[in-house]
């Protein structure tokens, strides 16, 4: 059981949160936080699992919530869940250790996929994100190879391609007809094989290379 903590300071935003995670048979919501305040404590009494967290509340933001829960408890992953779908609000949170980001207008699919994939170790993005994380690495000039290993299979480099689209493992499993474990396979032996050292640099390579 995925044990998710909900903390957005909009009441009805946290009850829809909560009904569409307790839908799912393997998630159980353990709290609710209306603030960063309540978050950090909270995260502390009920121990986590994922955290769904919004970036503009009062009292505390989600910034400096997710950096103090982190460093408190390095265990626990954090989603960002948010409206802010700008460069201003993506960087700094992922720099205070937010997993992943997603904005508000996702799926339920989406969502419900992303705080699996966060506990699981993985990060999630929606594709506008992660494709905006790759641009900007390539306009930085962040040293990757523009080919690739000629032992990455034919199979890696189309699970590749679709990490550059955004994917998550379960939509390239969907997409391909894998099991998620079958994708995380060739997604920890990309990594070994191509030296990246995260998805965002895997999703870099697969713009480099041109898939």
């Amino acid at each position: 059981m995925i044990r998710v903590l909900l903390v957005d300071d909009q009441r009805l935003v946290r009850a829809g949160l909560r009904m569409l995670c307790e839908s799912a048979p393997d998630l159980e919501v353990v709290g609710e936080a209306e603030n960063g305040q309540q978050a950090i404590r909270l995260a502390e009494q009920v121990a986590p699992d994922v955290v769904l967290m919004d970036l503009r509340m009062p009292l505390v933001d989600g910034t400096t919530a997710t950096t103090r829960i982190r460093a408190a408890r390095p265990s626990v992953r954090v989603v960002v869940l948010t409206t802010f779908d700008d460069d201003d609000h993506l960087f700094p949170a992922l720099a205070a250790g937010a997993c992943g980001f997603l904005v508000k207008d996702a799926a339920p699919s989406e969502l419900l996929a992303a705080v699996r994939t966060a506990a699981a170790g993985e990060s999630p993005f929606s594709p506008s994100v992660l494709r905006r994380l790759v641009d900007r690495a390539v306009r930085s000039r962040e040293p990757a190879p523009s080919t690739l290993p000629a032992s990455v299979t034919a199979r890696e480099r189309e699970v590749l391609a679709l990490v550059g689209a955004g994917l998550s493992n379960k939509e390239i499993g969907d997409r391909l007809h894998l099991g998620v474990t079958t994708v995380k396979t060739h997604v920890t032996s990309l990594l070994a094989k191509t030296g990246a050292s995260n998805r965002i640099r895997l999703a870099l390579l697969a713009v480099e290379a041109d898939l």
